[in-house]
This record gives C-alpha cells, structure tokens and sequence, in this order.
C-alpha cells in the first residue's frame, strides 16, 4: 500500500457538492472548506458554478458537471450545458456517457456524444464519467476498456468511474486499474463515488487514480499523515 501525505491525497481532490437540495449558502460552506482543506478543485453543479467561481476569487479550479446523473439527454443539451458552465467560470467539466448507449453496444455514438462536449467547451478540461461499477455489472471489463479507448478518441483528458449516484456504486480499485492499464499515463483517471475513508483513497491512488472525487474530504484527509 503506498504511503501519501494528507498534503499529496489533497491536492488531488476534487471536493464535491452536487446534491438537488444545494443552495448558495451550502456552496458557500463548501468554498470555504476547500480553501481551508487546501484541494485542488470543487465540483458542483451547473447552476452554482457562478456562484462557486465568485466565492472562489481564483483560489480553486472550478469544475462541474453535464448530462448528470443519467447520461440520457442529447448530445446538443449536454453541449450546451458544457458551454454554459464554461461561460460561468467552469475550467473542468465532468460529463455522464449515456451507459445505455455503451451496453449496446453503439460505441459510434458514445463518441460522437463526447465529442460534442468537446467541441463545446475546448479549453476546459474534459473528465468523462463512465459508471465502471454499471458497465462491470451488466457487461464486463472489455466494455470498460472500450468507452475508456472511446472517450480518448474524442478528446478526453480523464475518464472517471462514477457519478455516485448509480445503484450499481462507484468506484473500486478493480475499475481504476482497468482504465488506468487502459489510458497508460495519456489521460487522468479520476476515482469517485463512495471514497468515504483515507484506507478508501489510497486504495484508489494504489490503482493508479490521479484524481478523487470526494464529498466526506475532511474525514478522508483527516485519516492521514501529515
């Protein structure tokens, strides 16, 4: 097991609100405890990204998230939701494939669909959320393997596990290490959903992540060394 301070597993965390029940005021909590735990970035939703990158004043990256958490919208919303959250202060943008599409077997549009992200929002960096733990259930890892070559195809910069809110669950360390054999060192493999301890993280970062998506960030952090 590798051995990372509390200083390295932070500043690889994406620290992430992205509840329904979310005001400005739980956006604003959040700011706060990024910029107190020293993370590398927030993640919210669309609607508070302007609010997330006021408060931030420059001091975190700001991502957000499209087509969340179902991936079943058309390629033209999510497009445009990237382009909106870029407009607002989103320089990363988390995206949801359609797992549906995948399954099937229609890998043609699963790459059109994350190419017109893509080609919306081109200066942000391009996290493609792929529900490992979905495709690992109901097909298996050559399925993985393939959204993984997919999404680099059409200009991924990461590929991530999960949205956390699949019933199937999100991260694992079999997952990452899959996609992270799969993109060897060309793209970032970002782990989320379910990471609620330090033993959690770097089982993760052992697999080969080099990104978290973390919700519980004070618990995981305050689980490690200095």
């Amino acid at each position: 097991m590798g051995s990372y301070t509390r200083a390295q597993v932070a500043a690889l965390v994406d620290h992430t609100l992205l509840k329904p029940e979310a005001t400005e005021a739980d956006i604003a909590l959040l700011l706060k405890d990024a910029i107190e735990l020293d993370v590398y970035a927030v993640c919210v939703s669309p609607t508070m990204v302007a609010a997330a990158a006021a408060l931030s004043e420059n001091r975190l990256v700001i991502a957000s998230v499209v087509g969340f958490p179902s991936g079943k919208h058309f390629s033209a919303v999510k497009a445009e939701e990237a382009r909106l959250a870029a407009q607002r202060g989103a320089t990363e943008i988390d995206m949801v494939i359609d797992v549906g599409a995948a399954l099937a077997g229609e890998l043609d549009a699963v790459g059109a669909d994350i190419a017109a992200v893509r080609q919306a929002a081109p200066q942000t960096v391009l996290k493609v959320i792929v529900e490992s733990a979905a495709l690992l259930q109901f097909s298996g890892p050559p399925i993985l393997v393939d959204v993984c070559r997919v999404a680099e195809a059409a200009g991924a910069d990461f590929v991530k596990t999960s949205t956390g809110f699949h019933p199937s669950g999100g991260a694992s360390p079999h997952a990452v290490d899959l996609m992270a054999g799969t993109v060897d060192g060309r793209l970032g493999v970002k782990a989320s959903g379910g990471i609620r301890s330090a033993a959690d993280a770097v089982a993760m970062l052992d697999a080969g992540a080099t990104r978290l998506g973390l919700s519980g960030t004070r618990a995981v952090l305050d689980g490690l060394g200095a």
